[in-house]
């Protein structure tokens, strides 16, 4: 496998008044992911980037980490670098973003 954990944050567009991740910051995880993996030099190792709908739009904005599968929803900003150290480097979900 060429990456060690490869994450999908949900960055489509849906037309009103369906809630959608894109709108709600999906691109903007999606840089902060790239700027934090790449900030502790895991960019190499571990991979963000956006994606079309994950269809948990109620949930959103939304990610999904593999290979484990996780799914995160209600993500914000200021949880980007809780994901990154506590699930990404030290393999510990962060439960209360998980959604069920």
């Amino acid at each position: 496998m060429k990456y060690k954990k490869h994450v999908f944050v949900c960055t489509n567009v849906k037309p009103a008044p369906k809630k959608c991740c894109g709108e709600e910051r999906g691109m903007a995880l999606v840089n902060a992911l790239k700027d934090e993996l790449k900030e502790k030099g895991l960019n190499l190792e571990i991979r963000a980037q956006k994606a079309g709908c994950l269809d948990v739009c109620a949930f959103g904005p939304s990610m999904v980490v593999y290979p484990e599968g996780v799914f995160y929803g209600n993500v914000e900003l200021s949880d980007i670098p809780e994901i990154v150290e506590s699930h990404l480097v030290n393999d510990k979900v962060v439960e209360r973003l998980v959604i069920a």
